[in-house]
């Protein structure tokens, strides 16, 4: 058996942004909606209209607030002590749906009795919510058969973002709000193709198709599909790789349309890392703060300026089509690849982004009834196991693929790094509408540069008032992995004790101040929660 979390371990949405419109109960949690991913905000603005009720846990007064029936605003990192005491109420008021419990879950009696302490009171103390407000969420949410859930990295960039991940599952379980229409859990992907490339094995333990490549099974079956011997060892995540290089144990990178300068956590010690390397190869459109740094600069292509595939957030295969010839020297990913593995001894002989699809389809039969000739009419949701498949609007109608889902007992830890005397404010990082991920496209449009070109932190008005900052002034903001400075933004978006810093801007580089602590089974890094000092320039 395995947890609900386990089995959407691919990140994807468990059902299709065409059902937001048909929600009656949306909670959003740990993502800022409006700004990150606009399209699917302006779906659940449809709903609103129709009817349906918005919950928003997030410690930011973020935009879609305003649209919102409630807004639990908890202190950052405290998400497994709300997510448990509005299960708690759940089951205490009696409106968990008690049939799919039975029939389709397992260690609920475990999981029901380690909510035991986690009271809306006992809550209060940690997040900082009133337990008026946790109760009325657990009655909307834990009273609709017809409820999603949505977040993003607010969720999963802590140190313990796997146990947030876990409580997010266990919410959905309890209310029976997974595997029909209208409902289901969607962890909203934060790049173009991220899905993609997950499904097309782009992670360190899984072949194509999260196909674990410790199996030998699993193994054997790539090693004859491409005729060659196959290691059943993991690799390195990517945030490993960084200390690994550090102490001398990886001697080469190859970073593909990636800026960890600026995206990875604690700047200093990933530019150390780079550093140390014997030889860094960069792929990218541009030449970003990444690949200044590289040996090799090999140049890419935009979406553009090749053809293939991209599948979204909701699992939709879609297909790109070349419509410029790329500049200069740049050439598309897969023929950069092909040469290089070609050079290295093992051919890529394929004549077209088609033909690299079908083998995708042939190893994993999600996949199987997709093809490019089907893709020109629409965009199609794996799974699709047949040609004459329509593709999958949501997951699990049927049951769970591994018999029953368990639930995950949680309990609350916080987070690595916290707010003293030295450091009073809890730092978190985000993105805002205009800009994009580090900038390395967007920072290059002037009329967005002219409206959003500039860095800023966000301050609560009583904070700024404390400590003499008015709106508008520069002031450094530190940690004790570096220091930054840009202009205050002065208002109530942010509550007392908190700061914001938008993560795109590498002339005051969020990440030179967030903590690289990892959480312990994911590897990803504590970037929503670090501790910081303010002080006017």
């Amino acid at each position: 058996m395995a947890s609900l979390a386990t089995i959407f371990g691919s990140g994807a949405m468990t059902n299709s942004i065409r059902e937001i419109e048909g929600m009656d109960v949306i909670f959003i949690i740990g993502s800022n909606t409006k700004e990150t991913h606009p399209v699917i905000a302006n779906k659940m603005l449809k709903a609103l209209r129709r009817g349906a009720k918005m919950i928003i846990a997030d410690p930011r007064r973020v935009p879609l607030v305003k649209a919102a029936d409630l807004h639990l605003r908890l202190r950052p990192g405290t998400d497994v002590a709300l997510l448990n005491s509005i299960a708690h109420v759940i089951i205490k008021e009696g409106i968990h749906d008690a049939e799919f419990i039975a029939d389709r879950t397992e260690g609920f009696e475990k999981w029901k009795k380690s909510l035991t302490r986690f009271t809306p009171q006992y809550a209060e103390k940690i997040t900082g919510v009133p337990p008026k407000d946790i109760i009325r969420a657990a009655r909307l949410y834990g009273g609709s058969r017809r409820a999603g859930i949505f977040y993003t990295m607010g969720i999963t960039q802590h140190t313990h973002g796997t146990d947030n991940v876990n409580t997010v599952a266990n919410l959905a379980m309890v209310s029976g709000n997974i595997g029909r229409e209208y409902t289901g859990v969607s962890p909203l992907r934060g790049q173009n193709n991220v899905q993609g490339a997950c499904d097309a094995g782009a992670l360190p333990n899984v072949y194509p198709g999260y196909q674990m490549v410790s199996f030998p099974l699993v193994k054997k079956k790539f090693e004859e599909a491409w005729g060659t011997s196959l290691s059943g060892k993991e690799g390195l995540k990517a945030t490993e790789m960084m200390p690994a290089a550090i102490k001398g144990k990886l001697k080469a990178l190859y970073i593909m349309g990636e800026n960890p300068v600026l995206s990875d956590p604690n700047m200093n010690h990933t530019v150390k890392a780079l550093e140390s390397l014997d030889l860094l190869v960069v792929q990218d459109i541009f030449l970003t703060e990444t690949a200044k740094l590289a040996d090799v600069v090999l140049p890419a292509t935009c979406f553009a300026e090749k053809s293939g595939t991209f599948i979204n957030t909701e699992r939709k295969v879609q297909l790109v089509r070349k419509a410029v010839v790329p500049p200069g020297d740049a050439r598309e990913d897969k023929w950069i690849i092909s040469e290089l593995s070609k050079r290295m001894g093992y051919p890529m002989d394929y004549e077209s982004s088609s033909e690299i699809f079908k083998e995708l389809g042939e190893l994993w039969p999600a996949l199987a009834g997709i093809t490019h000739e089907r893709l020109r009419k629409r965009g199609i949701q794996w799974p699709c196991p047949t040609k004459d498949h329509p593709g999958t609007e949501y997951l699990y109608r049927a049951g769970f693929p591994r018999g029953k889902s368990s639930f995950t007992p949680v309990q609350y830890k916080p987070s690595a790094e916290l707010a003293d005397k030295k450091y009073p404010f809890v730092l978190t990082t985000g993105r805002n509408l205009f800009q994009y991920h580090t900038g390395s496209m967007t920072r290059r449009v002037e009329p967005i540069e002219v409206h959003a070109g500039e860095p800023y932190v966000e301050i609560n008005t009583n904070d700024a008032d404390k400590i003499d900052i008015a709106n508008g002034d520069m002031v450094s903001i530190l940690s004790r992995r570096g220091r930054i400075d840009a202009k205050a933004r002065v208002s109530e978006i942010v509550p007392a004790g908190m700061v914001f810093v938008p993560m795109h801007y590498h002339e005051a580089a969020a990440n030179l101040l967030t903590n690289d602590a990892l959480d312990a089974h994911a590897k990803t890094p504590e970037f929503k929660v670090c501790a910081v000092r303010i002080k006017k320039k």
